[in-house]
Formats: structure tokens, sequence, C-alpha cells
């Protein structure tokens, strides 16, 4: 904290009491009997720093560090007390207020990053740095576009969870500028007759073509049309069965001198 004081980066958090040497506070216990919302407060200078350190009982003790906040000014708290069962007022000193106002940013991206979390089995420790970060710049995205659609007042049944957006995001990047006319590039495969004669074999039933994420489906970029089979047009509130096929997409879709779902497809 007095390095980071040095530099005019103020710290204020929670502190175990073993690590104030020097300062002694009262157990729980004897601020237990003073009553709820008791606290002590004791400063010292540290390499020329003004280092603060507080306890405040709530339903246990707790302590705190600061280098820039201080008791002052005392205010008031709503709790239940289980004694008089009803909800009472205790004093909060201001650096307790300040602490609850911002607490839970860090846990809460920790808790978010660990669900979803990249794995790599790379013994050199930047690698874990490199993607621990982009960890952290996915999940501040999913955070902002959550912020975006509750302005938006988008349904929240609309809005796409930690998950979807991940695996919307990979395949935007995936396929974003991607020429599927472009050659493949490596040795083709010899086996080609025996894994189309054992495809026609194979008893299953179609599975539903997934719509492709907004990213992709309207970049503008190799979107060509093909003829084929027919198959249910994706563009919404539209049921005709086509045989045009976006390549890129691979999602069928309707172009009739009535309407042009292609068109439309790829630019709403």
């Amino acid at each position: 904290m007095t390095v980071l004081a040095k530099k005019q980066i103020y710290c204020l958090g929670t502190v175990r009491i073993n690590r104030l040497q020097g300062i002694s506070f009262e157990n729980d216990k004897a601020l237990g009997k003073k009553g709820r919302g008791t606290h002590q407060e004791n400063k010292a200078l540290v390499d020329d720093v003004e280092v603060r350190a507080k306890k405040w009982m709530d339903n246990k003790g707790v302590t705190l560090l600061s280098t820039f906040a201080s008791a002052e000014p005392v205010w008031e708290l709503k709790r239940y007390d289980k004694k008089a069962k009803a909800v009472v007022t205790v004093p909060c000193p201001a650096v307790v207020t300040e602490y609850n106002k911002f607490m839970g940013g860090v846990d809460l991206m920790d808790s978010l990053i660990s669900l979803y979390r990249i794995h790599t089995r790379s013994k050199k420790y930047y690698h874990k740095i490199f993607f621990h970060f982009l960890d952290v710049t996915v999940v501040n995205c999913w955070l902002l576009y959550r912020r975006d659609s509750s302005d938006l007042d988008i349904p929240e049944r609309k809005v796409m969870m930690l998950q979807e957006f991940k695996l919307s995001l990979a395949e935007s990047l995936l396929l974003e500028g991607k020429n599927p006319m472009a050659k493949k590039r490596g040795r083709p495969s010899s086996n080609g007759g025996t894994a189309a004669q054992f495809a026609k074999k194979k008893k299953s039933s179609p599975a539903t073509k997934p719509i492709p994420a907004e990213g992709v489906r309207t970049d503008g970029y190799h979107h060509y049309p093909v003829v084929t089979t027919r198959g249910r047009c994706k563009n919404p509130d539209c049921k005709s069965a086509p045989v045009l096929y976006c390549q890129k997409c691979k999602v069928h879709l309707c172009i009739t001198k009535d309407k042009n779902c292609f068109v439309e497809f790829h630019t709403k």
C-alpha cells in the first residue's frame, strides 16, 4: 500500500489482524458487548505514508486498512436485529461505506472467468497471462453487451448468456473475412468414395441448420448464392422452400420478384 501510495494510487481493503504489527484492537467478544456498530481506529506513518487501520463490529469484527479513507464521517445502516426482531439503525464508519460501494468487482470478475476459462497445459508462464487477459477481455465485453441490452430495453430472454456470447464470438472470429470459394490447402483425401458410401448408409434425420452469428451474417464478404436442393428459408417470417443457398452462411434464402430474403438476411 505504501509503494502504491507513493505512485498516487490509494488503496482500501480488508486485512488480517496478524498483518498489522504493533497495532492492537479489542477482540470481537469485547466489541460485541459495546454494541453493534462499535468501531476503533489506529493510524501510523509507514515510509512517510499515513496508513489507517479500522475495526468495525457488524455480525462479527471487520478490519480494514486504507491510505486515504478514515472513520469520519460516521453514516448509518439498516440491519435486522434477531433479538429485537426488527430493523435497527447501526453506526457505520465512512471507510466501511466506501468499501461496500466498490466491493465485489474483482470477485465477480474472477467468478465469471472461472465458468469458461481457457485452459492451457503450457509450462510457459506468459501463455497463462496472455490467455487470462483474453478471458478478462471477453467477460468485460459481455458485461458491456448486457449493459447496452438493458439500455435498449431488450427483453432478458433475448440477451445472450456468457456461454452463448463466447460461442458467438468464436464463430465470428473463425469465419470473419473467410472466402468459402478459396482453394483448400493440403493433400486431398484418398478415401472420398468410401466416406460418401458410408454417409449414404447413415440413417439419421438431418440436423437443423444453425443461423450464423450476426458478425458473420452481416460482414458483407463472400456471401455467394448457389443452387442446391430445396430447404426452408431462414429469414424470419418466411415459410417458403427455395433452392438458393448461401455458400458462406450455409442456409437457404429466397430471391423472388416480391421479396429478397437473401439481402434482408445479410443486412438486418
